[in-house]
């Protein structure tokens, strides 16, 4: 069941290389958190109940409704619904993201663990490239901060690979998770301004 839940976490992420409107993007990132949520059910069955309810209500509330929420807010203070007009465009970012795919598996390959599951490391390296193209490739800010929210899901699927043996470290990465994502959105939330017609690169 877990590695049906991978999977489709790894069909999002290829769905984020064809998504042209930014409501689509909230929708990714709260159905990432929600798989996101049936992955550690699943997964963590050595954590004891009080750390598996603390993450499942992390992943619940706060990625599954809280940043998406936020994110949906944030979109429409800007008035912006689709990505930026020089953005690369959709079909060369599947290509690019099919080949993060291949890259992550042949590098789960090389690095092969036995205490990690190579589809958890092939699939979270494919989310951490994934946000990363999403970064390089796009104009806005909107999808810089999408970007960045696919990355930190990344870090917590590296930390349920692991979070049988060591789960005080899912519980850093849950609370660093908050804390940057609450960070991020909450900056870029109060500076930009209704109806922005030019949310360009971050460095404009």
């Amino acid at each position: 069941m877990v590695n049906y839940l991978i999977v489709l976490f790894a069909v999002t992420l290829i769905y984020f290389a064809s998504a042209e409107r930014l409501s689509t993007y909230v929708r990714l990132i709260a159905l990432q958190g929600l798989l996101l949520c049936g992955i550690a059910i699943f997964e963590l069955k050595e954590v004891i109940l009080a750390n598996l309810l603390f993450i499942v209500a992390e992943t619940l509330l706060f990625k599954t409704m809280l940043l998406p929420y936020l994110l949906g807010r944030i979109i429409r203070k800007s008035g912006v619904t689709k990505v930026h007009r020089q953005a690369v465009p959709g079909f060369y970012l599947l290509l690019y993201s099919i080949a993060a795919l291949l890259i992550s598996v042949i590098l789960s390959v090389i690095l092969v663990n036995p205490f990690i599951n190579p589809i958890y490391l092939a699939i979270a390296l494919f989310s951490l490239l994934t946000g990363l193209l999403l970064i390089v490739t796009h104009k806005l800010i909107l999808s810089h901060l999408v970007g960045f929210l696919v990355v930190e899901n990344a870090v917590f699927l590296f930390s349920l690979a692991i979070g049988n043996e060591m789960p005080m470290l899912i519980n850093i990465g849950i609370l660093l998770d908050i804390f940057v994502g609450v960070l991020i959105l909450g900056f870029f939330g109060l500076r930009l301004k209704p109806h922005t017609n030019e949310l360009t690169m971050l460095k404009d």
